[in-house]
């Protein structure tokens, strides 16, 4: 590593650290609260071992240009990790990475997504610690969460982005994902690329002849397609994804549509089956 990039990395480990980062294992990724925090306040302790890894490189446009000076990263870096959280005790086990979007022309944009991963990550932060808390106060147990997240899709024209967070003692898990228009610097939702309603009836239908279909071919596969506890229909906002041959990926999480040992759910839509909807063939080929 270069002299230029370890002095960067010295300066920004003299930064104050944030103020004790609120996080949520089951609220986060469904909070949506945008508020101007102070993440540079420094960390009130609560008795755990919390290491604050500063990474900073949407934090200063100096810190971003000098490290496009560095060889290599400037050109390759389009998701990275901004900050990582961790926590490390015999019975709280913490590690959370917080993505971060770079070089994007609309930095309106950019601002929004990185605030929003950033808020997320500090939810569930805080609310982890507040829970551990409560445990050493009410005799103790075991508490873990790992969060993070990974690019599904990174061509010409897409960008999908999935995040994770998973609790590391009861199995519980939750995913989101965004969707970018990389040419456009738009972010896609599942409505736009569609002319009305209907494709959630026609995804509906696809999904469940799926579900059918690899049931009948494998007996080890088990979906709550048929029955009282049946899965009926997406919503009109359902995680999803277009991946890199330009197919609409629906996402469901664990036990959302089955039992937990299937675990994250994934269906490729095939284009024929969502055509007559399609406002165009812009993304979805």
């Amino acid at each position: 590593m270069s002299e230029q990039l370890e002095q960067l990395k010295r300066n920004y480990k003299n930064v104050p650290i944030p103020q004790e980062l609120d996080f949520v294992v089951k609220k986060a990724l469904k909070q949506n609260k945008k508020k101007q925090s102070n993440w540079m306040n420094r960390l009130v302790g609560v008795g755990a071992a919390a290491v604050i890894l500063i990474a900073g490189i949407n934090a200063s446009p100096a810190f971003a240009h000098a490290l496009s000076n560095v060889p290599y990263v400037g050109s390759l870096v389009k998701v990275l990790t901004f900050t990582e959280f961790k926590v490390d005790e015999e019975t709280a086990k913490a590690e959370i990475k917080v993505p971060s979007v770079a070089n994007m022309d609309n930095t309106t944009l950019e601002a929004a997504l990185n605030n929003k991963y950033l808020e997320e990550s500090k939810n569930l932060y805080n609310d982890f610690l507040a829970t551990m808390e409560d445990l050493k106060k009410n005799g103790g147990g075991h508490l873990g969460v790992k969060s993070g997240f990974d690019v599904k899709t990174d061509n010409d024209r897409i960008l999908a982005v999935s995040r994770y967070t998973v609790s590391t003692v009861n199995s519980y898990s939750a995913y989101t994902y965004d969707t970018i228009d990389k040419k456009n610097q738009l972010l896609i939702t599942l409505p736009s690329l569609f002319k009305d309603d209907s494709y959630v009836h026609l995804i509906n239908d696809n999904v469940k002849q799926q579900m059918r279909d690899q049931m009948e071919a494998d007996a080890d596969k088990v979906y709550w397609v048929d029955g009282t506890m049946s899965f009926e229909s997406i919503d009109k906002n359902q995680s999803f994804y277009i991946n890199d041959q330009g197919k609409l990926v629906i996402c469901f999480d664990k036990y959302e549509a089955a039992p937990g040992y299937m675990g994250v759910l994934e269906f490729i839509i095939p284009t024929d089956a969502i055509a007559d909807a399609l406002v165009s063939h812009e993304y979805i080929k």
